[in-house]
């Protein structure tokens, strides 16, 4: 059996760091779309070598949130229109498979919880930060309950991509998302006992914001 040295655990840690440094920064917005960025820049701003950083770039790259250019760095990606509803689209797709995998699986722990964390979802209405995490902990919760851990993983990549845009819509837009009484459907629809109510609700839901957000994206970029 192989060992990994002290050495390769580092390397492995530095990258982790850099990869999740730079993660939050392109789900918050601070990175915008079209920005350039040098590794050695963020390597200083991080305080570790370039090497973890150029291997956070590569796997940006490899996960749509990066475009790396040979020796020039990379630049944060930026979507069109069609990509975002595309985005939208695929996510609908997977959520509303999950949510019909859920349904058969959700007990009345389950719900409790899920009533619990849309309470808190409510709670955090008037705060960017805070809603968006418990909007992704109520949508994770649910789509967790369909045991597919190969389409959680696809299903949380959109929400990666569609973060940027979602987050400077809610805090630009002058109607933010009211969502208690759209999540409260959601959770009605997982104990209904029919998978294929479930997983349209679901659908439905995911698309429902999708024109707006990719409106106001369009137009208040301009």
């Amino acid at each position: 059996m192989a060992l990994i040295s002290d050495q390769d655990e580092a390397a492995v840690s530095a990258e982790g760091e850099a990869y999740g440094y730079l993660l939050n920064k392109i789900r918050r917005g601070e990175l915008k779309a079209g920005e350039r960025l040098k590794a050695e820049e963020i390597a200083n701003e991080i305080g570790m070598s370039r090497m973890p950083v150029r291997e956070a770039f590569r796997r940006l790259d490899a996960e749509g949130l990066l475009t790396l250019r040979p020796n020039r760095g990379a630049i944060v990606a930026g979507f069109s229109p069609d990509q975002l509803m595309e985005f939208f689209e695929i996510r609908s797709v997977l959520e509303g498979l999950a949510m019909r995998h859920a349904s058969a699986n959700v007990t009345g722990a389950d719900i409790e919880e899920l009533r619990d964390l849309l309470f808190r979802l409510d709670r955090g209405k008037n705060d960017c930060d805070l809603w968006l995490n418990r909007h992704r902990e109520f949508h994770a919760a649910i789509c967790r309950l369909s045991g597919k851990k190969r389409l959680l993983k696809d299903i949380e990549k959109l929400h990666v991509l569609l973060e940027p845009q979602i987050r400077f819509w809610f805090m630009h837009a002058a109607k933010p998302i009211s969502a208690l009484q759209e999540h409260q459907a959601l959770l009605d629809a997982l104990v209904s006992g029919n998978p294929d109510k479930a997983e349209a609700v679901m659908r439905d839901h995911v698309l429902s914001t999708a024109p707006a957000i990719i409106q106001f994206m369009t137009e208040g970029t301009k």
